[in-house]
């Protein structure tokens, strides 16, 4: 994994926290949704993250005039040589091993349900017949929080399939001037193949024999059951939040905190790596209440109440 991070580092700079967390997802068999403005290395990222991790990746741009049929694949009429006709059934961009569905929120409604049971079930029913994705199968989601005209955002039940909502920032002035200097010249460096999509199911296997203490067990319960306003005996979540996140919160946290813990070289988590993975695992799995909104409170001063009795 360490390869893998100095492979991707070649080609984005900076970016190191969003590296991490999207390593995490992968490792705990998730999916990822990328939120930032444009120009910060989210489409780059996906790509290389198929060339360095060794997977098939496509790539769907999300329009509002995208359907179903586009992404899922379709049956079409074929007639043999001996006049017989029967339906051959034609894969879509989603039977690959890395999807990039690029600003997913301008496709419409009747199109992201699409994905919904590509990303729960791993495989999608056309005409009444499933067909199963390859081995592993993540989705990796880019969305632009500037422009909201003629986009459809995404519903609850959709984001809560997302393992981490990660936020991407503007790089810190070293990593920019690094690639100012690197992207202008005549040549750039190139991600290397580093693993196979073999190992990364191996490395996936082996996160999920990860033993977890039993306190940190507890502070994933007490953490995500805080969240919810109607078993929390905080009285701001009581008082600020209008829905609160469910149990793929917890799966979520579990996953993901034995994957930060082989990623770091270590045979067991911490609460330290539930607190520290807080932030992108329940921001898209809970929503303000309008009064919360008016006074100019966010999501985030919201999980860091949820966290400090832990910290």
């Amino acid at each position: 994994m360490n390869q893998v991070r100095q492979s991707i580092g070649r080609v984005i700079f900076g970016q190191h926290a969003t590296i991490d967390q999207t390593l995490i997802t992968l490792l705990a068999g998730g999916h990822v949704l990328l939120i930032g403005v444009p120009g910060l290395a989210k489409t780059r990222l996906v790509e290389t993250l198929g060339t360095v991790l060794g997977l098939e990746d496509k790539r769907v741009q999300c329009t509002p005039d995208l359907m179903p049929a586009d992404i899922l694949g379709s049956e079409v009429l074929e007639e043999s040589e001996s006049g017989r006709r029967s339906f051959r059934f034609i894969p879509g961009p989603v039977f690959c091993q890395l999807l990039m569905a690029d600003e997913i929120n301008r496709a419409s409604p009747r199109t992201q349900s699409a994905l919904l049971q590509a990303m729960q079930e791993r495989r999608v029913s056309v005409a009444g017949h499933p067909h199963p994705l390859p081995e592993p199968f993540h989705v990796l989601a880019t969305q632009n929080p500037l422009e909201q005209e003629g986009t459809y955002p995404l519903p609850e039940a959709q984001l809560d399939r997302f393992l981490m909502q990660i936020d991407v920032t503007y790089p810190d002035v070293d990593a920019e001037r690094q690639m100012l200097i690197v992207t202008t010249g005549l040549a750039e460096d190139r991600p290397i193949d580093v693993m196979s999509a073999a190992e990364l199911m191996a490395a996936q296997r082996l996160v999920r024999r990860i033993p977890v203490g039993e306190s940190v067990v507890e502070a994933i319960l007490g953490l995500v059951r805080a969240g919810r306003p109607e078993s929390s005996e905080m009285p701001e979540v009581q008082r600020q939040v209008a829905w609160g996140p469910g149990p793929r919160a917890s799966q979520a946290l579990m996953l993901a905190a034995r994957a930060r813990a082989v990623l770091d070289g270590r045979l067991a988590p911490s609460i330290d790596d539930v607190l520290a993975l807080a932030h992108p695992i329940l921001r898209h799995r809970m929503a303000l209440n309008f009064a919360a909104r008016a006074d100019g409170v966010t999501l985030d001063h919201v999980i860091d109440r949820l966290c400090e009795p832990f910290a």
